[in-house]
């Protein structure tokens, strides 16, 4: 390896630490604003702990997916699930901000990480399916977590990806166990 080669991977790296910056709209239990990084690590967690429940999976492209799945969001920032809905699909202009992000590395790199993503976006494997349904157990086991503002909307989770925790039996057990966590914060919300 080059020391070109070698500076095409960091100037990769460099970009891509931009997603510690970037913000969701969610909050640790502390209250801090989680960042995309923060998700992303514990998504990746998250399949790490459950790899054994997932044998069929090949867990290096689920945790590859995982750690790729949001990169674009580095340059253009992340859309509330909520708000998603009222524009374009934002996986266009996503798609966009990654290509960007992973211009520097190698061709072969490139195209691997291109054909993750795309495999993500479009649900095309079963290690992509599992990460879509991971991906959205994790954010709704932050907002159950989270210090949350008054008035934060739990009743948009009991409905958040199901079509993707659904699909796969454990994570519709999963789900069942945040969706009862879901439910309770929105009840102690509705009497406060």
């Amino acid at each position: 390896m080059t020391e070109d080669d070698i500076n095409q991977r960091l100037g990769f790296l460099r970009g891509a630490e931009q997603l510690k910056d970037t913000v969701r709209n969610a909050f640790t239990r502390t209250g801090r604003t989680e960042s995309v990084a923060d998700h992303s690590w514990r998504l990746c967690l998250l399949a790490v702990t459950f790899a054994d429940q997932l044998p069929q999976l090949d867990l290096l492209k689920l945790l590859k997916i995982c750690l790729i799945h949001d990169l674009g969001e580095a340059i253009g920032g992340d859309i509330p699930a909520p708000e998603q809905d009222q524009l374009q699909p934002k996986s266009n202009q996503e798609r966009v901000d990654f290509v960007q992000l992973i211009e520097p590395l190698p061709d072969f790199m490139r195209h691997e990480f291109l054909a993750l993503w795309d495999e993500y976006e479009n649900a095309a494997s079963a290690e992509a399916r599992a990460a879509k349904a991971l991906d959205k157990l994790e954010t709704i086991l932050q907002h159950n977590q989270g210090a949350n503002p008054e008035g934060f909307d739990y009743e948009f989770n009991m409905g958040y990806g199901k079509h993707y925790t659904d699909n796969i039996p454990l994570t519709r057990r999963i789900r069942a166990l945040l969706d009862r966590d879901t439910a309770a914060h929105a009840a102690r919300q509705q009497t406060s």
